[in-house]
């Protein structure tokens, strides 16, 4: 497959179609058209299948698309076949929920390491591993090959470890902290804002309240 610019929209969706497969995997469904796909997960059918086009389409015309093969296909191209070390740098509620994700290590995620300052927290052992200092973050991450920071600290904190990490060689900073991180475009940064969704769920609940009264 030739190298081409692959839309942000597109990469977005990609994991919902992941997701919707592996439940249609799990229902042992082995094949499904665009648009029996589309009406499961309120896509267009033209939008699905211009979507999977960009890496090759992988349906057949009066056949639609295996299942399972779309699956695997979607995986690779997901990077999921592939494991991922994690550190997890905040471990208070979010960090310890964000530990206990079920899906981690099903989706090649592999919880590696996870730091906290606080001393009630340091020691604890969570989905198996026990929490450091933030001491000990430097060395460890020099000794091991980390892809993925998750940083779920106070938003104040937050730029002074993520450009911490990033110097020390990781490669991606999953950002919970509310807050945008500036780091070299070398890093990639994925901000996970949960007030930002949260707000744009009460302007959906203001925007249907303020349409039901104009009616």
């Amino acid at each position: 497959m030739s190298e081409k610019h692959i839309s942000s929209a597109v990469i977005k969706r990609l994991p919902r179609y992941y997701r919707y497969l592996g439940d249609l995997l799990e229902n042992e469904v082995v094949r499904i058209s665009s648009k029996e796909l589309s009406e499961r997960m309120n896509v267009t059918a033209s939008q699905i299948r211009q979507d999977l086009n960009n890496f090759g389409g992988f349906g057949q015309q009066g056949y639609g698309y295996n299942v399972e093969h779309l699956y695997k296909e979607i995986a690779k191209i997901l990077g999921l076949e592939n494991e991922h070390s994690v550190i997890i740098i905040g471990v208070g509620n979010l960090g310890q929920a964000i530990a206990n994700y079920h899906d981690f290590k099903k989706r090649g995620f592999v919880l590696s390491g996870l730091f906290d300052v606080n001393p009630d927290i340091i020691g604890k052992v969570v989905n198996g591993v026990t929490v450091k200092h933030t001491d000990e973050l430097a060395e460890f991450i020099k000794e091991n090959d980390i892809d993925i920071a998750a940083i779920t600290v106070p938003k104040e904190k937050a730029p002074k470890i993520a450009l911490e990490v990033s110097n020390l060689g990781v490669k991606a900073i999953w950002n919970f902290a509310p807050t945008d991180l500036k780091l070299p475009d070398s890093v990639i940064v994925e901000n996970v804002h949960l007030a930002d969704s949260l707000m744009r769920v009460s302007y959906s609940i203001n925007a249907r309240n303020k349409s039901k009264k104009d009616d």
